[in-house]
């Protein structure tokens, strides 16, 4: 027979299953019902948590005799627990979340199941002011975006205006908040339709959130009045340097109940102001031992303190040298790191200075180290504006003329339905790769997928066999892995071409340009693309490829706008199909008059019905505003 304290130790808390012998025992055993237990006294109800059940209705009327209501036992008030009483008492559930400590047994004293609006989906109109229309907007991966760029790119597209608040970067993702519901949404709606240089999708998360800390909590015009006076005690005029080291703690700040965090965005924009307006020619600032992990609000000193040279921010929480990026453009000279995380993730001394290096080139004193002096080239009156970008380098005119005659016969061939003359185009031995961008976010659901499978992309493979497996060996392997290719449309007029190496026995040459798959149904069927042909000579001044490495990636949003515009000839295997007499002989009259080649003085003919005097109108107009390539004029 079980003891009373057995009873009570088994009915606390105890996850344990019963002993077999007394499973099927009425009555008995672990899981027999304590008689008096004030569970099985209070009926369950919706909105309790875990089931477990809040007093009853009656149960919250005052009871000043401590009678037993016999309406609250389970057997009595069954149709109760599952039923929606409306005319509950609100008075008294109050008075009784009160005396509970607002816990009670349903869901913080609220009868019913009943929840505070607000309390999902955004926010919305909530009875808790404090939860109303704020969202946190999450960008993945958007802390390799410039922020200007981002937030332009998201706006161009978005149906609504918007203000990003406290926007800011954690771990990889960039994150700001917007204040209403509508807007929130309209941002979502852009989610992947924004392609970054690097062809992939820029992504738009949202989330309902309490308004963000710290946005209207900038310090009391007293408070600052204090730090100003705190700060200046702390200035060597002399030496123009500034030292907030440990500043959280100064005995004069914690007298007054003034708090100064540096960590927190408040404080570091009141220090920055401060700075700016009574010292903005400071040397020297020290932010030591001020618990900094993210130099996110520190950036402004970039613009607003440009003659400092001296930064220490030693024994703080930095965990990347990445950290240092938003400082970059500060003419640092000397700068403290020591004591952060980031110093121990470097395997030796020359990988650390070589990194924080890389954010200030003219540093010579690292960690109170003097460095060697810098290597580099200081133009005494820099260029008003950067040199043209040139679009292509060929080397010589006689290598244009090859290069270009060789593409427009292989792209010819490559876009027609059939790809198996471009057997005459490859060695014997030649060998052929193709490779797409590795993204770390799902690649299954890329879509590059037909192009996934083959990727040969080193730095996703690992395993030498597969590697060897993927690369595509002979021209009969090679032209039938074409083959199996989704058939496309380039845009020669978008191809710019570089010439790496060339000798009298090898040339090697890189493809840039944009095409489209001819059965794709979407903005996804338009692609970029690297080609990197090595080619030896060949017969009548042609090419040969040995090698050919292929590199396809998603189009951006401004490569896809620009696709397309000049007009292209129509694919086909045949350069010039067989025409009448007398189409032959006005097709060789266009071509000396216009100067272009036959494929191209064919299509314009073609386009404007072999009417003569018209085409030579609409080669007037576009040679004259630029819209015709280069590769029309090579014969």
């Amino acid at each position: 027979m079980a003891t009373a304290d057995d009873s009570r130790y088994y009915s606390e808390h105890d996850d344990r299953v019963g002993v077999p012998k007394h499973r099927n025992r009425k009555g008995r055993g672990p899981f027999r019902a304590p008689m008096y237990s004030d569970q099985m006294s209070r009926p369950k109800h919706r909105g309790g948590h875990g089931g477990g059940g809040g007093l009853g209705p009656r149960s919250r009327l005052p009871d000043d005799d401590g009678d037993v209501t016999m309406s609250d036992t389970p057997q009595d008030n069954s149709s109760q627990r599952n039923r929606f009483n409306p005319y509950g008492r609100p008075s008294n559930r109050r008075d009784e979340r009160n005396r509970k400590g607002g816990r009670g047994g349903g869901n913080g004293g609220d009868y019913g199941g009943h929840r505070s609006h607000g309390s999902r989906g955004g926010g919305g109109s909530g009875c808790d002011g404090n939860r109303k229309n704020w969202f946190k907007m999450t960008i993945p991966f958007g802390k390799k975006y410039d922020k200007d760029w981002l937030l332009s790119a998201l706006q161009n597209l978005c149906s609504i205006p918007f203000h990003a608040v406290h926007y800011h970067t954690e771990g990889n993702k960039a994150q700001f908040y917007i204040e209403d519901s509508t807007t929130a949404n309209a941002l979502v709606k852009v989610s992947r339709k924004i392609t970054d240089k690097d062809g992939y999708k820029v992504t738009v998360i949202m989330n309902s959130c309490p308004p963000p800390t710290l946005i209207h909590t900038d310090l009391k015009p007293e408070d600052l009045e204090h730090l100003k006076q705190c700060m200046s005690k702390r200035f060597d005029g002399s030496q123009q340097s500034l030292d907030l080291n440990n500043i959280r703690v100064d005995p004069d700040l914690n007298a007054l109940n003034v708090e100064v965090t540096l960590n927190r965005k408040n404080s570091m924009q009141a220090v920055i102001k401060i700075i700016e307006e009574n010292i903005p020619e400071l040397v020297s600032l020290n932010l030591s031992n001020n618990r900094l992990y993210r130099l996110d609000d520190l950036a402004d000193i970039v613009s607003k303190i440009p003659n400092l040279k001296m930064l220490n921010l030693s024994h703080n929480e930095l965990k990347t040298e990445r950290e240092l990026d938003k400082l970059k453009g500060l003419k640092m000279v000397e700068i403290l790191l020591v004591g952060n995380p980031m110093c121990n993730h470097f395997k030796d001394h020359a990988d650390y200075v070589s990194a924080v290096r890389e954010r200030f080139p003219k540093l010579l004193k690292l960690d109170g180290l003097d460095l060697p002096p810098p290597i580099g080239f200081d133009l005494e009156v820099p260029p008003a504006t950067l040199p043209p970008c040139k679009p292509s380098f060929f080397g010589s005119e006689d290598m244009k003329s090859i290069i270009l005659s060789f593409l427009q016969q292989y792209f010819s061939v490559y876009d027609s339905g059939n790809r198996q003359p471009l057997l005459e185009a490859y060695h014997d031995g030649a060998t052929f790769s193709l490779g797409i961008p590795f993204s770390l976010q799902n690649p299954a659901k890329s879509s590059l997928g037909e192009y996934q499978k083959d990727s040969r992309n080193i730095k996703r493979l690992k395993d030498p066999s597969t590697r060897f497996r993927l690369l595509k060996h002979t021209r009969l392997n090679v032209v039938a892995f074409l083959n199996e290719l989704p058939r496309t449309q380039h845009d020669v007029a978008s191809f710019n071409v570089d010439v790496n190496t060339y000798t009298n026995t090898l040339l090697a040459f890189t493809v840039t340009g944009v095409f489209k798959e001819v059965d794709g149904k979407s903005r996804d069927s338009f692609r970029a693309f690297s080609r990197v042909f090595i080619a030896v000579p060949a017969g009548n001044a042609g090419l040969c490829i040995v090698n050919d490495e292929l590199f396809v990636r998603n189009a951006t949003t401004e490569e896809i706008r620009c696709a397309f515009v000049a007009p292209a000839p129509t694919p086909s295997s045949s350069p010039v199909p067989t025409l009448s007499a007398v189409q032959q002989e006005m097709l060789a009259a266009f071509s000396l008059k216009s100067g272009m080649n036959l494929e191209w003085s064919q299509k314009c003919l073609q386009d404007n019905d072999w009417d003569f005097e018209r085409a030579a109108q609409i080669f007037s107009g576009l040679k004259a505003h630029g819209k015709i390539p280069d590769v029309a004029f090579v014969k």
